[in-house]
């Protein structure tokens, strides 16, 4: 890349030797309104011919009929847009579209720019203008129309320009063909796992039983919100530790006041804990397993669900974490969930589903084979933002070489 840069240089040196003119962005082309229309109304639109996107705050965005908005509302690219509340950003768009209309976009029509070399000049400047929109809103991050009509854009001859975008288009082509490779590899690293995680439990040759057989459910902390946490107090699970953890350490942060002498759960190793509604029926039930001792007080929150074995030596807790993610178990377990809008699990239903019971000796030559597959697909899905995030700092590094021009006027 350093090559590139020093071809840039010369060209700049060559073709403008006394600096590069900046001008207002406003005076290079015209800024466009948008359409009133709220988050919800994007989200009831029919998909139609999806002829038209909608571009709202952050990432959001929805492919629609272009019928559904206003033939007056309607831009076509190519243009800029401007993410103007809490994330600040641009995006580059060249077919028909949109906006809220608390946002903006440029349509770059000056025969002196390329348009997309400005966009990418344009994100150089995203963090100044985050800093920016912060002071300016401590809740809300807001720019205002002018903070980017009057932001000065650099203006070289348009063999820089062009000479520019089109080393950032490989570059982001790259960029992008990679993200896809690790990604592609990631997944099928985690396919590869859970198909050959399936395989040993649906193979066991041993007695099975039923939850309810076996163990008791018990309801979770009950009464209690966000409110009653405190510095001190007992340590309290959440639905939300659950559905994300395949095993519970008890490392969060969250505490929760508990009165004297009140009866409710606390968690041993062993526990076996479980979503008790969800929004969606797949994800019903996802299980974590307490795999240690508390050490503390813990408590279970009244959105989930806790399974207790009768004589929890029977089932190695680091068995267990695996065999209630598997297959064998989750396809019983999404069963015993009921509902439209939201899923609950059935604690009667859940007392059918049936599990193996290996001896323990099977149970660890389960985990030995698991936790070596876990290890190496883990540090794959850890190792894979990093790769990405060392190769944007790379990118953005770069970019931020190839647009910073020596200004017109200015001593060299």
């Amino acid at each position: 890349m350093a090559e590139v840069t020093n071809y840039i240089d010369r060209l700049v040196a060559e073709l403008c030797p006394d600096g590069v003119e900046y001008r207002p962005l406003e005076s290079l082309g015209k800024r466009n309104k948008g359409t009133a229309i709220t988050a919800s109304k994007m989200r009831s639109l029919e998909p139609g011919k999806k002829d038209l996107r909608i571009f709202a705050a952050g990432s959001t965005f929805v492919d629609t009929d272009s019928s559904n908005i206003p033939a007056k509302d309607i831009l076509h690219g190519p243009a800029i847009i401007v993410k103007s509340r809490g994330y600040i950003g641009f995006e580059y768009y060249e077919k028909s579209f949109t906006h809220k209309n608390e946002m903006w976009s440029y349509t770059l029509d000056s025969n002196i720019v390329n348009q997309k070399f400005i966009y990418y000049y344009l994100l150089t400047q995203a963090y100044y203008l985050q800093e920016l929109a912060r002071s300016k809103s401590v809740k809300l991050p807001q720019l205002a129309v002018k903070d980017t009509d009057s932001l000065e854009v650099p203006v070289p001859p348009l063999e820089i320009q062009e000479a520019i975008v089109e080393i950032l288009d490989k570059f982001t082509n790259l960029e992008a063909e990679l993200e896809a490779e690790l990604e592609a590899e990631l997944e099928a690293r985690t396919l590869q796992y859970e198909y050959y995680r399936d395989s040993l439990f649906e193979a066991l040759d041993c007695p099975r039983a039923t939850l309810g057989e076996l163990g008791k459910f018990y309801g979770g902390l009950k009464g209690k919100t966000k409110n009653d946490f405190g510095s001190s107090g007992a340590r309290y699970i959440s639905y939300k530790n659950v559905y994300e953890n395949i095993s519970t350490d008890f490392t969060w942060p969250d505490f929760v006041q508990v009165k004297e002498g009140e009866n409710q759960l606390s968690l041993m190793k062993g526990d076996i804990l479980l979503t008790g509604s969800s929004e969606n029926m797949e994800e019903s039930g996802l299980s974590s397993v307490v795999t240690k001792e508390p050490g503390e007080k813990a408590y279970l929150n009244s959105f989930s669900i806790c399974y207790r074995l009768n004589d929890p030596s029977i089932l190695n807790p680091e068995f267990s974490k695996y065999l209630f993610r598997s297959r064998l178990a989750r396809k019983q377990i999404i069963r015993t969930a009921q509902g439209v809008t939201r899923f609950n699990v059935s604690k009667k239903k859940l007392a059918n589903v049936t599990i193996p019971i290996p001896s323990l000796e099977e149970q660890q030559r389960i985990v030995d084979i698991l936790d070596r597959f876990d290890a190496l697909t883990t540090s794959l899905s850890e190792g894979l933002p990093a790769e990405l995030a060392a190769r944007r700092s790379q990118y953005e590094y770069y970019r931020d070489q190839l647009l910073t021009f020596p200004r017109k006027g200015e001593n060299q």
